[in-house]
């Protein structure tokens, strides 16, 4: 029994198996086919751009499927080659030789220890600091970059693309008289028929027979590799003589599986003279840079925003993590790329009926099967086709429909995700995201330091006036207390000498600094004879006003008390004296007028 449990701890995969029916292995059969489909061209392509050979693509494609079968919590989650790393690993495989793979293995060993300990440390939580409008900046900006990267594979113009979006277009312009009839027409009409077959299974039909909703589905569902499989057809029988082949061909995909090997600590790359040049393990470091953290942190965001998506609330980030670095490590001893879960995928996954995550291994055994029998006919898929589709898949990433509401409610968060959209476009995607965050944060530090305060100069029942000052937020530290002192004293001289109330009703937290703020602030309005009170202080908060300061400043439960306390301590006489009498007696309150007026 406790062996049991242990290998259930250790792998909690293994819960799956319980109970696990022929049913349940003909939909996981099912659907990890479909999703091999899938997976099939956009590894290719991916691969292409993050600006490595096809067959890392496949590579990078099955070993995911394994890991996340043995440990992910969320059954639909499939992990994989995404364009998103593809796009940020392609940032460092531009130096020629052999340092591409070098340094994209490399990244994927690092993504996954980066996130082993965030695991360990419980780190999933630095996801929340990436809010909403900053991810739709990023991804928004990402889908440019990635579908502009494509647009010369579309119009069949050869040589790099440049680096970045303002690079990307500066070439393609520069390029325009070298479109190629043959590459264009293919892309843009794979680009057409994509968009409608995605349409296919949202098709309602009326008195039409299962059979036809499963077979529009189905052709739906694999529509990238239907084109891709279409396009190489027609690239066979038109390209024999490569010579007048009207088409830009992928070219030779190496045969066979990944060789399980260490990533290589050391590469050569080729410099701008045409020189080589040795980098060590602590140069390909330095290259590397940002990536090795924000990379992970990317790839976190997405797989674990998809296990809730799909597995809802109760999903585990801190088991996904595991799971999303253990693939990572693992993957890279097989020439793996960074991967992470493909929400598309996924969404395929969930569609076909998948029951367990067992469904990853069938997926796993298709990219596995294709690396060994069909990499020869690879050859011939035409990189116009690829470059359809990614456009055709990263274009919905674009999220527009989020700027209206945003305009209609919060303004102020359209600016971090326009920082973060706009500099990722002209710097980098590093660059913006870490601008975007930054943006945010600094705006709750502002709201920190900030506080808004209320001020209002009221009266209590009798007539004894007061200014009550009311921090609108829940918590006052350190940085607000000049803020709050500087409020108080605006707030006298506008309002003249009274007592002054802070409201403590809604603060809950307070801390060292802010108590020892308090209490000078207490002294000084005793120097210009002014009381300060305490409107509902919790009892944390009057101890540390005790410990910081040792002084008690008087606390009241309601403003009315104000009236009991002034008339006990006779260092507030004055104030009873210049105000209303708190005796409610009229013919008294005229007597005492008129002893006024004759003195």
């Amino acid at each position: 029994m406790k062996s049991r449990e242990l290998a259930y701890r250790l792998l909690p995969g293994l819960k799956w198996l319980k109970g696990y029916t022929g049913q349940d292995a003909l939909s996981d059969l099912i659907a990890g086919i479909t999703v091999g489909l899938t997976v099939l061209p956009q590894g290719l392509a991916y691969a292409t751009l993050a600006g490595l050979e096809p067959q890392y693509g496949l590579y990078s494609a099955f070993v995911g499927g394994i890991i996340y079968a043995f440990i992910g919590s969320c059954r639909q989650v499939t992990i994989g080659p995404t364009a998103l790393l593809a796009l940020m690993t392609s940032r460092h495989t531009g130096f020629g030789l052999n340092s591409g793979p070098a340094y994209a293995i490399l990244l994927c060993l690092i993504s996954g220890i980066v996130e082993m300990l965030m695991a360990v440390l419980r780190l999933g939580a630095l996801v929340d600091l990436i809010s909403l409008p900053v991810t739709v900046g990023f991804t928004s900006a990402t889908a440019v970059i990635i579908g502009t990267s494509q647009i010369k594979g579309l119009l069949g113009l050869r040589g790099g693309s440049g680096s970045g979006f303002i690079n990307t277009m500066k070439s393609v312009f520069l390029n325009l008289d070298k479109i190629r009839i043959g590459d264009f027409s293919l892309g843009v009409t794979a680009i057409i028929i994509l968009l409608l077959l995605r349409k296919l299974k949202d098709l309602k039909l009326q008195n039409s027979n299962k059979f036809l909703k499963s077979f529009l589905w189905i052709v739906a569902t694999g529509r990238n590799a239907l084109v891709v499989l279409i396009s190489s057809t027609i690239a066979y029988y038109t390209c024999q003589n490569k010579d007048a082949c009207p088409l830009i061909l992928t070219g030779k995909v190496k045969s066979g599986l990944p060789e399980f090997q260490l990533p290589q600590f050391k590469t050569t790359i080729l410099n701008a003279n045409g020189t080589e040049t040795a980098q060590n393990y602590s140069a390909m470091l330095e290259e590397l840079g940002p990536s090795m953290i924000i990379l992970p942190i990317i790839a976190v965001l997405g797989n674990v925003a998809i296990s809730k998506a799909f597995g809802g609330a109760g999903i585990s980030p801190t088991r996904e993590l595991v799971a999303l670095s253990l693939s990572n490590i693992c993957g890279s001893f097989f020439s793996s790329i960074p991967v992470t879960g493909s929400f598309s995928r996924s969404a395929v996954n969930h569609a076909s009926g998948v029951r367990t995550p067992i469904g990853g291994f069938y997926t796993s055994a298709l990219v596995l099967l294709a690396l060994g029998l069909l990499t020869p006919y690879f050859q011939y898929i035409p990189k116009a086709s690829l470059s359809a589709v990614i456009i055709s898949a990263v274009i919905f990433m674009i999220e527009f429909e989020v700027i209206k509401p945003l305009w209609r409610c919060s303004r102020r968060e359209l600016l971090p995700g326009a920082i973060t959209f706009v500099v990722s476009l002209a710097v980098g995607v590093e660059i913006g995201l870490l601008l975007g965050v930054g943006a945010d944060v600094a705006f709750l530090v502002y709201r920190v330091a900030r506080p808004v305060l209320t001020v209002n100069k009221l009266s209590t029942t009798h007539g004894i006036s007061y200014i009550l000052i009311r921090p609108k937020h829940s918590s006052l530290y350190f940085p607000a207390i000049e803020w709050v002192r500087t409020g108080i004293s605006k707030a006298l001289e506008t309002h003249g000498s009274a007592p002054v109330i802070l409201d403590c009703s809604n603060v809950h937290d307070f801390d060292f600094t802010a108590g020892r703020g308090i209490g000078a602030l207490n002294k000084e309005l005793i120097r210009m004879n002014i009381p300060l009170f305490l409107l509902k202080a919790s009892k944390e908060i009057i101890v540390i006003l005790k410990e910081s300061t040792n002084a008690d400043i008087p606390t009241l439960e309601q403003p009315d008390d104000l009236e009991t306390v002034l008339e006990q301590s006779p260092d507030y006489e004055p104030y009873l004296q210049v105000m209303v009498p708190l005796v409610a007696n009229p013919n008294h309150g005229n007597a005492d007028n008129e002893h006024d007026k004759k003195n």
